[in-house]
């Protein structure tokens, strides 16, 4: 259940968890104040296990680099040709 951050008239700020189809509170059910939903970041993405990393994200300068020194030519180089 997601986590909805609410502030009451007097600029103090609460959490409630509820339902994403329930409907906005409008009042604070503790102080009986009205409030507002407030709009948050969200929660952060962590990927985890060894599938992810190895497949998407592995290590970048293991693929062959250019070496303009050796003469030796690769796609880089025409890329930046055109």
């Amino acid at each position: 259940m997601p986590t909805y951050e609410y502030k009451r008239e007097d600029g103090s700020v609460f959490e409630v968890f509820q339902n994403m189809n329930d409907d906005a509170l409008t009042n604070c059910p503790e102080t009986g104040q009205p409030v507002k939903r407030m709009i948050s970041g969200g929660g952060g993405v962590v990927y985890k296990g060894t599938g992810f990393y190895n497949t998407d994200y592995k290590n970048r300068s293991e693929s062959p680099s250019c070496d303009s020194t050796s003469g030796n030519a690769c796609a880089c180089s025409a890329e930046t040709a055109k």
